[in-house]
Order: structure tokens, then C-alpha cells, then sequence
């Protein structure tokens, strides 16, 4: 598998994306200072672990990017379509923006989500020089956050989806991602005749294909570049936080971004 060990982290990259021109990392929960259940890597702020052990982890993924903290660009995750485009970092003690896709041509930006199931997108346009990262769980992957994403890349920045490279990452398996009547019932008014392909019926239970689900999104966009890296995060919890399989006591593992200077 593709994964990188540096500095005491482990990071897994994409094999489809273009090292010259992108840096990436969608980093494990290996390598910080946070105790359990957060254990250690954690990176999520609001899952009470404390705020200097966040910071510190913080400062050593950036540290193992070459990237400076202060080149942040993150946002208030709120499991919406909504997408943003930044041209500046984000001042340290700024407000963060709801959203949940996130996007620059700027390569001073490290664009930056935080993770526990949810899936995790990364786009790359190598053309006209455009990235993005998506947070997709089951509410984004309804709303179609990815193709909100992929339509802005292309309104904003003129891409073509045609040239866009798309890294589904470590996430919830359908084999672990069991749903009731009420997502099985949005799953179909978003995804018509593609509903059965992404809900596996199995025992008398429904589990829905987020890694799919997402694929068929931006296929739909008109994005033919996918890379799905088939890792799910509640199989292998001494690697990743995963909020379902660690019943909501768990950290954020976090996903980096940034254009090559």
C-alpha cells in the first residue's frame, strides 16, 4: 500500500497524483501526543481532546509537509454541498467558514479536512493548476458535495473535467457502514436508478458504498481519473479513527493538500 513513514508519522498518498506537482497526505492516527481515546495523532478540535495536544499534532504534520502552520486553509464541517474558494491562508484566529468542500489555484495555500469515516476527496486539475479536498459522508454524498465541488472548479477556474485526478480515501467500508430506512430512503431520491448499485443488501440489513456512491458522482461530472484507496477506517482502528466503530469516542485524522511551489 501506498503509505509514506516520516518523523514517527504515517501518511498514505495516491498513486494516481502527480508528486512534481501536488503534496499530499492523508495522515493515520500514529504519531501525536494525544492520550485515549483520542490516541495520538488527533486533529479534531471539538471531540474534547485538549487544544495544545491539537496544536502540537497540528505543528508536526505540517512540519513532516514542509508546510507552515500559517498556510492553512480549513473550515467548520457541517456535512453540506457548500464550497469554498480561498486565495489567502486562513489567519490563525480567524472564524472558520461552514463548508465542506474546499478549493485553490493559490500554492502558498495547504488546504486542510479532518476525518473519522467520512470519506475523504481529493481533487487534482494539473491543467489549470486547481485543488480541492471534499468532506463526504452519507448527508454530503447525498447533497453530491463532490459534484458541487467539480462544477466550481470548473466556473471558477475554468477546468475541464476531463483533466480533474480524484483520490477517494480511507473511509467507512460498505462492509461496516449499516443504514436504516431513512438514509436508504434519501440514498434513492439522490441516486435513482444508481441506488442498487451502491446499497448491499446482506441478512436482512442494508450497508450503503460510500467509495461507489462517490465514484458515480463524479463520473457523472464528467470526471474519468478515480483512484479509490478501498481502506476502510472501522477495519483497522490502530490505524485510523473511525466514530462508528469507536462509537463516537474517537479523534480526526486530518488531510493535506497543497500545489507545488
Amino acid at each position: 500500500m501506498p503509505f509514506v513513514n516520516q518523523d514517527g508519522l504515517e501518511y498514505f498518498q495516491f498513486e494516481s497524483f502527480d508528486h512534481q506537482l501536488v503534496t499530499h497526505g492523508i495522515f493515520t492516527r500514529k504519531g501525536g501526543v494525544s492520550p485515549q481515546p483520542w490516541s495520538s495523532l488527533n486533529l479534531g478540535g471539538t471531540v474534547g481532546d485538549e487544544r495544545p495536544n491539537v496544536i502540537e499534532n497540528r505543528r508536526r504534520i505540517y512540519k513532516v509537509m514542509d508546510r507552515a502552520v500559517e498556510s492553512i486553509f480549513d473550515v467548520w464541517q457541517v456535512h453540506s454541498a457548500d464550497v469554498i474558494c480561498s486565495d489567502i491562508p486562513r489567519p490563525l484566529d480567524a472564524m472558520h467558514e461552514k463548508g465542506d468542500a474546499i478549493l485553490t489555484d493559490n500554492p502558498q495555500i495547504t488546504l486542510f479536512m479532518r476525518f473519522a469515516d467520512c470519506v475523504p476527496i481529493l481533487l487534482h486539475d494539473p491543467e489549470r493548476r486547481v485543488i480541492g479536498v471534499v468532506h463526504a459522508g452519507w448527508q454530503g454524498t447525498v447533497k453530491k458535495v463532490v459534484q458541487h465541488a467539480v462544477q466550481k472548479m470548473t466556473l471558477q477556474y475554468g477546468s475541464h473535467p476531463g483533466d480533474i485526478y480524484a483520490g477517494i480515501g480511507p473511509s467507512i467500508g460498505p462492509d461496516h457502514y449499516q443504514v436504516g430506512e431513512d438514509v436508504i430512503n434519501q440514498v434513492h431520491a439522490s441516486f435513482g436508478n444508481n441506488a442498487p448499485e451502491i446499497l448491499i443488501h446482506h441478512n436482512g440489513s442494508t450497508h450503503l458504498d460510500l467509495w461507489q456512491a462517490n465514484s458515480i458522482l463524479l463520473e457523472q461530472a464528467g470526471v474519468s481519473h478515480i483512484e479509490i484507496a478501498n481502506i476502510c477506517t472501522a477495519c483497522d482502528i490502530n490505524r485510523w479513527y473511525s466514530h462508528r466503530a469507536e462509537h463516537g469516542k474517537t479523534g480526526r485524522f486530518g488531510a493535506i493538500l497543497t500545489l507545488a511551489s
